[in-house]
């Protein structure tokens, strides 16, 4: 079996939590470790937004049990009217994930009776313990910006091999399928590589870089784009001369796409094929007619697929 880094972040830190609220003699100083616990989460970000909402849920908790406690009593039925209060206004300020941990600490005025000051110190001071540890035991985390520069690569590599497939494979239904699966299987790379680059940003408090993400997400709209591509190609009928041009259209973006390309010859040899084939001889059947608006339909669609890349550069370079 495997330990994960989260799994030993927590097996060192949460006994360090207990350590130290031992140490400064808090009641109930096991809550420090279990705090802890549920507050090492898998990035930075996640466990500063965890720790700053729990600080937050345990003032909006006290106050409301404070305000329970002293009017009914510390009861049981004092601790449900503020369950009743707490909960709902938690969720609505959206810092749900404080309700358990927040709630267990304001049982400890219970079991005391009493809202004495220090005793409200005492449960702060467990839960910054807590947080605390969480956040410095998450202050190390491994830097992947390496293997989703790697993932980058695989996906134009993976890209221009789909362009350069489908390019080779008009007209042949044999393939459609094959087509489709390479289509789905670059799909999903895509998802889980966007999935890292989403972890790389959240472990990035003090220089927030969303490139990487938004770079999958672009590529991630263009595989979409190519998935529509290939289900009208699924039903064209059409000859080879009708298709030729559409055939080195593909090529030549299976040649130059690259994450810097601009797109910006891609979509003028678009409009120059574009050009050529609205000056084509009319359709002369109702199948050629079909025919002729599915290939037009292709070029939108192709060009779509070319402007959310252009789109993607030209906000790269605003920045």
């Amino acid at each position: 079996m495997k330990l994960g880094l989260r799994t030993v972040k927590t097996a060192i830190a949460a006994p360090i939590a207990l350590m130290l609220a031992n140490v400064l003699h808090l009641e109930s100083a096991t809550a420090a470790a279990i705090i802890t616990v549920l507050s090492v989460t898998n990035t930075k970000r996640s466990t500063a937004r965890t720790a700053f909402n729990r600080i937050i849920s345990l003032t909006l908790a006290t106050v409301i049990a404070a305000a329970a406690f002293l009017i009914l009593g510390f009861n049981a039925a004092a601790f449900g009217v503020y369950l009743i209060v707490f909960i709902p206004v938690s969720v609505y300020f959206k810092i749900g994930e404080g309700i358990s941990v927040s709630s267990v600490l304001i049982t400890h005025y219970l079991s005391s009776q009493s809202l004495a000051p220090s005793l409200i110190l005492n449960e702060y001071l467990l839960m910054i313990l807590g947080v605390g540890c969480a956040l410095i035991a998450n202050l190390y985390m491994p830097n992947t910006e390496k293997k989703i520069q790697e993932d980058q690569q695989v996906t134009e590599v993976m890209l221009k091999r789909l362009l350069a497939d489908i390019s080779d494979s008009l007209n042949q239904k044999v393939k459609e399928q094959s087509l489709f699966e390479e289509c789905r299987t670059l799909a999903q790379f895509i998802k889980a590589a966007q999935k890292r680059a989403l972890q790389f940003e959240e472990n990035r408090l003090w220089s927030p870089n969303s490139y990487y993400f938004e770079y999958f997400a672009m590529r991630r709209l263009q595989i979409k784009t190519l998935s529509d591509i290939l289900e009208v190609l699924s039903h064209l009928q059409a000859t080879e001369s009708e298709v030729i041009e559409l055939r080195e259209l593909f090529s030549f973006t299976a040649e130059t796409l690259a994450e810097e390309n601009d797109g910006q010859a891609i979509l003028r040899k678009i409009d120059e094929t574009y050009q050529r084939y609205r000056e084509k001889q009319l359709p002369e059947n109702r199948q050629a007619f079909e025919n002729r608006a599915m290939l037009f339909h292709l070029f939108q669609l192709f060009q779509d697929f070319i402007e959310i890349k252009a789109g993607f550069y030209r906000e790269v370079q605003r920045v």
